[in-house]
């Protein structure tokens, strides 16, 4: 699967965050990092497509993961992957 789009909402000194990002970096996917602490309006929108203030959250082509581990995320991905129907 390639996503056209990947965004990753993340706090400077959130380990999950890392982690998060260092799984998509090590499986080659280009991502958008927005910092939720120093950006009050990727903090908005993060609140805003995820319904909490919790970081890591992830949005991929539109679908939204919130608050995860990166065991989560590869469950989220997984589905990802698995063709509609």
């Amino acid at each position: 699967m390639k996503p056209k789009k990947i965004r990753l909402f993340v706090r400077p000194y959130c380990g999950w965050c890392h982690e998060a990002a260092d799984w998509l970096t090590e499986r080659g996917f280009e991502f958008e990092t927005l910092d939720v602490a120093a950006n009050p309006d990727a903090r908005k929108e993060m609140m805003q497509i995820s319904g909490q203030g919790m970081a890591p959250v992830i949005d991929v082509d539109g679908r939204v993961l919130a608050d995860f581990d990166t065991d989560q995320l590869a469950e989220f991905w997984d589905k990802l992957e698995q063709p509609a129907g």
